[in-house]
C-alpha cells in the first residue's frame, strides 16, 4: 500500500446502510477537512493523465471537486457532467442504469469537440454504469474516451471490467 492510500483508507470514513439498506457507503467528505491530502490526491491523478488527454469531464456532483483540480493542475478544460435538466442551454442527453435505479446525464453542446481525449473522473468506481454512460455521451460528441479516474474502487462490483471495452487506461487510488 502506498502512503498516499494509506492517507486516504485512514481518512475516508464508511457510512452503514447509506443510501439503502445495506450499503456500506465511503464517504469522501472527510477528504476536504485535509487541504494537503486533497493537493496530493489532485497532484497524483493530474500527473498520470499528463499528455493523455485534452479535456477532463468530471461526473456530478463529487466527480467535480477533484475534477476540476485535475484539469487546473494540467492546463485543461473542464467539462460538468450533470443529471438531466441541470445544465442551461442545449445538451446532450445519455440515460443509463444505475445499482438501484435509472437516471440521466448531459452535457452541453459545442463544449466538446470531434477527436478530444477526454479523461472522465468521478470520486467513485462501483459497477461502472455512471462511467460507462459518460464515455457514451462523450462519444456521441465524436470525442474519444481515453482514460477513467478515481479516488475509490470497489473492485467487488467489477465495475473495471465494465470500463476495458472502452478503453483500459483506469486508475483509482484505493480500492475496497
Amino acid at each position: 500500500m502506498t502512503e498516499l492510500e494509506a492517507r486516504i483508507k485512514n481518512t475516508i470514513r464508511t457510512i452503514a446502510d447509506f443510501p439503502i439498506k445495506g450499503i456500506q457507503y465511503k464517504d469522501i467528505t472527510t477528504l476536504f477537512l485535509d487541504y494537503e491530502l486533497c493537493n496530493d490526491i489532485a497532484d497524483f491523478l493530474a500527473e498520470k493523465s499528463r499528455g493523455k488527454v485534452d479535456i477532463v469531464c468530471g461526473v456530478e456532483s463529487r466527480g467535480f471537486l477533484f475534477g476540476a483540480q485535475i484539469a487546473q493542475k494540467l492546463g485543461l478544460p473542464f467539462i460538468m457532467v450533470r443529471k438531466a435538466g441541470k445544465l442551461p442551454g442545449e445538451t446532450i442527453r445519455e440515460d443509463y442504469q444505475l445499482e438501484y435505479g435509472t437516471a440521466s446525464i448531459e452535457i452541453h453542446k459545442g463544449f466538446i469537440k470531434e477527436g478530444q481525449r477526454a479523461l472522465i473522473h468521478d470520486d467513485l468506481l462501483a459497477t461502472g454504469g455512471t462511467a460507462n454512460a459518460t464515455a457514451s455521451l462523450i462519444q456521441k460528441f465524436g470525442a474519444v474516451p481515453s482514460q477513467f479516474s478515481f479516488i475509490v474502487e470497489l473492485s467487488y462490483l467489477h465495475g473495471r471490467d465494465r470500463l476495458k471495452p472502452i478503453h483500459d487506461n483506469i486508475v483509482s487510488i484505493v480500492s475496497y
